[in-house]
Formats: structure tokens, sequence, C-alpha cells
């Protein structure tokens, strides 16, 4: 009930959670996040692409002035008009080199001191980014060389200085311009990415995360099993496997359901039943008394029989509680039990049905001897049910049905064997074989006796197997390891007699 509760809870505060910590507005947020980064890796070249411009543009204003004074008499201009020139091309001094010799253009009076020289020449990516942040970083408070090669001079090299402001002021603009657009179209791809990802992945994630958290709170409810949406990507393989996974989860569910209550049936009818039996049981005592032959040679097998019956609905009842109780292993002769199972399964079997104890006399069994009776009175009892002649050409050829009993000792494993003439185990029997409900054979069966005689094998370390046989039939083989001789506490275990 709390679990239940826990999981109403959780579903509750998954629903009510603020907007902000849903996948929507994280994916938003993601993507916009994703965007601005990837702005900001255009934006740094860009911005270095443009100050790189913006300095070619002076030198190309400084070439025409520097060409008005070559284009003077003697090359001698007035300060006025000296002075106009820098003014309109924005440096404060103009130099040409030649081969030979650096002639100076255009200088004032007073002459600048350059804080830092830069070559137009080798625009190297990397230093460019530098020198464009170098930039932004001073704030326009140097002043700067430049050089470059004048495309309209016989000159070779054209430099100049200039005062940076100008060319900081113009980043900076450029930098806002830059942000703002990168911000809009940020905003813009986001939510056109944002639109996509969530019907692609959003959408279709919540509804597997909004089902799983419904089928958990009543996984028996078949209409709470997702229905496939027909999408042949990743998300249709998960829809496809969760259907696959609650609709076996909801039929084990299910059947554990009838389980229990068909375990609640069985305790309530082993419960009375084992009243009666216990009735029997005083009346098959005074039958023992009778000074008959007959009655004498059968009331031990009876008293035996009905002791059987009481203590299995015993351990019924214990089982419906619990499990099934450990075994209690002894040394005791295997072919004295067999014959003791071979006695019992006469008595339900048909008449052309034979049966052959081949264990050898002197042939031990180191097992819980109540169990190991159970286990052989099972697969004795389906043998004979499958090798009885009911009219069908099923059985092997010969007078009729035949169940055969051997058993060795073989790698410190008690091997016995339970083999049959009969039509042999389908193949679609075979994969429940051992499987309670599921692995029966004949119209109207169980499977338990499979089930119980595989569950009391493996208590005691061991299995039971259908085997190949070249012949016809089942051979079914129990393989009950021996003890090994434990050292506790100064004791060596022995095996009892």
């Amino acid at each position: 009930m709390s679990t239940d509760t826990e999981k109403q809870d959780f579903v509750r505060s998954t629903r009510r959670a603020p907007w902000y910590r849903k996948l929507t507005a994280k994916v938003l947020v993601m993507a916009a996040v994703f965007l601005m980064i990837g702005e900001m890796l255009v934006f740094l070249p860009s911005i270095a692409n443009f100050r790189i411009n913006w300095l070619q543009q002076r030198s190309a204003t400084a070439e025409i002035a520097a060409l008005a004074v070559e284009a003077a008499q003697n090359q001698e201009i007035s300060p006025l008009l000296r002075k106009e020139l820098l003014d309109r091309a924005g440096v404060l001094v103009l130099a040409v080199r030649t081969d030979d010799a650096r002639q100076l253009v255009l200088m004032p009076d007073r002459a600048p001191v350059v804080d830092a020289s830069y070559d137009l020449r080798e625009n190297k990516p990397m230093m460019a980014i530098y020198d464009a942040f170098t930039t932004l970083y001073h704030g326009g408070n140097r002043v700067i060389g430049v050089m470059d090669k004048p495309s309209s001079m016989s000159g070779t090299l054209i430099e100049m200085a200039l005062d940076e402001k100008p060319l900081f002021k113009a980043m900076v603009r450029y930098s806002i311009n830059i942000l703002t657009l990168s911000i809009f179209l940020a905003f813009i791809l986001a939510a056109l990415l944002f639109f996509a990802l969530n019907r692609l992945l959003v959408r279709p994630v919540q509804r597997l995360s909004g089902n799983m958290q419904a089928f958990a709170l009543n996984p028996e409810d078949r209409t709470r099993i997702i229905e496939p949406t027909g999408r042949v990507d990743e998300i249709g393989a998960a829809e496809h496997e969760l259907k696959q996974m609650q609709t076996e989860l909801s039929d084990l569910l299910s059947q554990k359901s009838r389980l229990a209550s068909l375990g609640l049936a069985v305790s309530k009818v082993s419960h009375d039943l084992r009243n009666m039996l216990a009735s029997a049981q005083l009346i098959s005592d005074r039958l023992g008394m009778v000074d008959d032959p007959t009655v004498k040679k059968f009331a031990p097998k009876l008293i035996a029989s009905l002791d059987r019956a009481i203590g299995f609905c015993q351990d019924t009842l214990k089982f419906g509680r619990a499990q099934e109780a450990p075994p209690r292993r002894e040394m005791f002769n295997l072919r004295m039990l067999v014959d003791d199972v071979l006695d019992h399964s006469t008595t339900e079997a048909g008449s052309d049905v034979v049966f052959y104890n081949e264990v050898a006399a002197d042939m031990d069994a180191d097992a819980d001897r109540e169990q190991l009776f159970r286990v052989l009175m099972n697969l004795l009892r389906n043998a004979a049910e499958a090798v009885e002649n009911k009219g069908t050409t099923s059985i092997a050829r010969g007078a009729g049905g035949q169940v055969r009993v051997r058993a060795r000792h073989a790698d410190n494993h008690c091997i016995i064997e339970v083999t049959d003439n009969g039509p042999g185990v389908p193949e679609k029997a075979r994969e429940h074989l051992f499987e309670a409900f599921r692995g029966s054979q004949r119209q109207g069966g169980t499977g338990l006796g499979l089930a119980i005689a595989s569950e009391l094998v493996r208590a005691h370390g061991g299995d039971v197997k259908l085997v190949e046989s070249p012949e016809p039939g089942t051979v079914f083989q129990i393989s009950i390891p021996d003890r090994l001789q434990e050292v506790d506490t100064g004791r060596r275990g022995k095996r009892s007699a």
C-alpha cells in the first residue's frame, strides 16, 4: 500500500514540477546556449576580419594622401594642406618605403610615440583574433603603427601611425550589432529547434514516461499497455519493446494472482483433506488388528500411503505459507524405494502398462527418502499416462506400454533414469516442460508433476532433464550429487547408512 502511495505521489510531483524543470524547458535552454556558443565561435574570426578590413581601408586612404603629396611640385605642401590630408586619411604619420630608402610623406609638427606595430601583410587567423581582443582590451588608448603593401604607388611598403580610438569605437559598434543579431537569430533558431525536438523527441519521451507511470500504478490493467505509433526509428523500437515488456509483465502478474488464489484454495482443501485422512488412518490402524492374511498383507501399505498423504497435506499447508521443506538426506536402498513406488504406480496404471525395476539390488542413494518417492511417483505416473494404449498407434512396437527405472553412480552423482516407449514429448511442450500449468502434454493436465519433481531435485543440488534417445519413447534423467565430506569444528561429516 505504501509503495502504491509513493508511486502516486511521485507522479503528482512530476506533473506539478515547475516549467523550468521540465524536459521542454531544458531542451529550449540547451538549444539557445548551444546556438550562442556557435555564434561566439563565428564572432571571433568575424571581429578579427572586421579589424583587418578597417585598417586596410585606412591604408588605402593614406595611399591616396601620399599620391596627392607626390603630385605636388617638389612634393612640398603647405602646413594647412598637410593637416587636412592627415585628418582626412585618419593617420598621424605617413611614410613610404622603397627598396633603397624610407620617405616621410606626411608628419605633424610633433611626432607621436608608437605603442604597437602591426603588419597587414601577415594575417594568421589566431594572431588576428588575438590582436582584435588586444585592441578591445586597451580601449583605444594607444597609438599603433601599421604596415601594408600599397596597390597604386611605386613604393614597396606604406607605413602609418594612427590613433586606435576610432578603431576601438568601430569594433564596439560592430560587436554590439553582431551580439544583437546573434541573440535574435539564436532565439529564432532555438524556437525552431525546440519545436522540432519537441515533436520528434520530447513528446514521444513524455508519452513513454507517462505510460510507464500509469502502468506502474496498475500493471494488471491491460488497457494501460502502450500502443506503438508505428515509427521505425529508436523511439518506435522503444515503444515496441515497452509494449512487449508490459504485456509479459501483465501476463505474469495475472498468472501470479491466479496461482495465489489457487494456492489458497489448495491450502483450504488440504486442510480439510488432512482431517479426513486422519480419520481414515484411525480406521486403517484398526484394520491392521484384524486376523486375516489378506488384510495383514495390504494393511501396512494402506497405512504407509495414508501417512504419506497426511504428510503431503501438511507440507502443502506449509508450502502455502513459505516453501518446500529442505531435504533430510540419508543413505537408503534405492531398489527398495523403487519397488515401493511401483507398488503404488501399478494400482493407478492400466493393465496394459508394465513396470520394470532395473535398479541393482545393492544400489544406494543419498537423498531425502520421501521427496525422492514423490519425484519418482510423479515421473512414473506421467510415463504411465504417456504409454497407456488407448487405441492409438503411438506406442512403440510391442505388446503394450513399458516403463523402466534404471540407476547408476557416475562422477559422484546418483543417476536415475525413467524411460518409456510412448510417443515422446512434443516440441511445443519442451519449451515449458518443468513449468507449472504450462508444461502439460495431455488435455486437462496441470504440469505440476514435473514442476514439483524439478523443484525437489534442485533442492538436493541436482537436476531433472529430458534426455534424447535413439529409441522411441521418453527418457527423464535425475541427477543427484553425493554429499561432500565437510570438516566442521574438528568433526568430519559422514553419510548416514
